[in-house]
C-alpha cells in the first residue's frame, strides 16, 4: 500500500509540468568559485546553474557566454513551496 501511494505521489509531481521538478531537499550549497577575467569583451557571467537528470538536480559550474544581441541574461534561482524546491533555469530577457 506504501509503495502505491510514493508511486502515486510521484507521478502527480512529475506529470504537473515538464519543466519543473520539485525535490524535498536543496542540493548542497555550490562550491565557492572565484568570477575570473572575461576570456573577450562583453562576455556574460553565467553564475551557479542546476540541471535536472536521472532523477535529481546537478550543478553546473559557472562560465562566460557569448552576449545574445540586446538581452539580458537573467540567473536563475531556487522557489520554495508546499509542493517542494525546484529550479528556475536562468534565462535570457
Amino acid at each position: 500500500m506504501k509503495q502505491i501511494i510514493i508511486m502515486c505521489l510521484g507521478i502527480l509531481l512529475l506529470s504537473s509540468c515538464a519543466s519543473e521538478y520539485y525535490v524535498a531537499e536543496r542540493p548542497a550549497p555550490p562550491p565557492v568559485i572565484v568570477q575570473p577575467a572575461p576570456p573577450y569583451p562583453g562576455a556574460v557571467w553565467i553564475g551557479d546553474e542546476y540541471r535536472w537528470r536521472g532523477g535529481r538536480y546537478y550543478y553546473v559550474q559557472p562560465h562566460y557566454v557569448r552576449p545574445r544581441g540586446h538581452r539580458t541574461y537573467v540567473p536563475g534561482r531556487w522557489n520554495s513551496g508546499p509542493r517542494g524546491h525546484s529550479w528556475q533555469r536562468g534565462h535570457w530577457r
